[in-house]
């Protein structure tokens, strides 16, 4: 006699099913505002007109408050005819669920933000004050900070653009400081037959410096770098392609450099504060007429007689020694900054449309994960929570 088999599925699940496919994502229409900067000084924009009409084209909306790319030399009718909504109330710009800012917003401008909004800037965290974070939980705002984004290579995406811009500016500030009708000592920067070239000093071996040794030594100056990292100073000699002077930071070996230079580039960044490197009285023994660019006074400056200026008056002259030691230097180039934002915006903001929203992209994208700091009003950034003793959770544990 036969053993009746006895199968482990059901008669219903042994018929033949109808294939099933995955659903795609269905692509989000994002709607954006881009407010004009209200930050002293501040020129640039987070996008341009050309950046507007190819996400325009991606079914995106945008609202962009009149004059918001003056600054950058963007027009009201470019951004018009890229397909934006240029409007004359910052209420209704502000009103967007995303909001594209350079500088963060102030606390003004905080309560003009719908509540659920998600907003796009710098943070600048050691130039903001716990009501500023306090302002935007009440709020429930979702916030990215650019300055804090890294790419999946661990590269601060926008802080090395804008560094890159900063090394190179520092150069041409320099050559503009030395002319004659600038008060300097009338020296062309760079390599004439028969004239011992402009000698340079660079503090620093990061990337501002790295910028900044490039343009100097694209137009013929000698140049020395000085940093405490003998891996960085590698780095920047291998980036640069050619041997340069580089050497650690001894008193009296940067003392003499000092003394001979024409130029001298301050590019450190600390911790918290910018270290000072040169004392006043190694300041007191530079050449009359040589320039100093503090290009760390944002973050205190690595020169003891450093002070901030701006761009209205960016000299102060002291021993003799022409300073200038304006913050934001970027933002003197506002347009090929703003060019150099955007690009990296782009992308971004695309890709939360591919994604079918903000909430889907942030989920597999770490560079924005890494570059977030509030989620729904619940801060996630360790750094910002040590710093003014607010709670914050693991953003891997707010996804549902």
């Amino acid at each position: 006699m036969s053993k009746k088999i006895t199968s482990p599925f059901s008669k219903q699940e042994l018929i033949p099913q109808e294939e099933t496919l995955e659903v795609s994502k269905q692509k989000g229409s994002l709607v954006i505002g881009i407010p004009k900067e209200t930050h002293y000084q501040e020129k640039r924009v987070c996008l341009t007109p050309d950046a507007v009409a190819a996400l325009t084209n991606q079914g995106h909306k945008f609202i962009i408050e009149t004059g918001a790319g003056e600054g950058a030399n963007f027009s009201d009718n470019e951004y018009s005819e890229a397909g934006a909504k240029i409007s004359y109330d910052v209420k209704e710009v502000f009103g967007c669920h995303i909001i594209l800012k350079v500088e963060p917003p102030s606390l003004d401008e905080i309560q003009l933000i719908h509540p659920q909004s998600i907003l796009f800037s710098a943070l600048q965290l050691k130039t903001q004050t716990k009501k500023y974070f306090e302002a935007l939980a009440r709020k429930h705002i979702t916030a990215v900070a650019f300055d804090f984004i890294r790419d999946e290579q661990g590269i601060y995406s926008v802080v090395k653009s804008l560094s890159e811009i900063a090394g190179t500016a520092s150069i041409l500030i320099a050559a503009e400081m030395m002319s004659k009708d600038k008060e300097g000592n009338g020296l062309l920067l760079g390599n004439i037959s028969g004239v011992p070239p402009t000698e340079v000093v660079i503090l620093g071996a990061g990337t501002v410096a790295e910028f900044a040794a490039r343009s100097a030594i694209g137009l013929g100056a000698n140049v020395k770098v000085f940093d405490n990292s003998l891996t960085k100073l590698r780095s920047l000699q291998h980036n640069l392609g050619r041997p340069i002077y580089t050497s650690t930071i001894q008193p009296k070996t940067l003392q003499k450099a000092l003394m001979r230079c024409d130029i001298a580039i301050g590019a450190v960044r600390g911790n918290s504060r910018s270290p000072v490197l040169v004392t006043e009285a190694m300041v007191q023994q530079m050449k009359t007429g040589a320039v100093i660019v503090d290009v760390s006074i944002d973050r205190g400056g690595c020169f003891e007689t450093s002070e901030v200026t701006t761009h209205k008056n960016p000299i102060v002259e002291k021993f003799g020694v022409i300073h200038y030691c304006v913050p934001n230097i970027p933002s003197r180039y506002s347009r090929t900054a703003s060019l150099s934002i955007s690009n990296i915006f782009t992308p971004y903001l695309s890709n939360i449309s591919e994604e079918g929203g903000f909430e889907n992209a942030v989920r597999f994208d770490k560079s924005l994960q890494k570059g977030m700091y509030f989620y729904h009003g619940i801060l996630t950034n360790k750094s910002v929570g040590d710093w003014f003793n607010i709670p914050f959770r693991d953003i891997n544990l707010l996804f549902l």
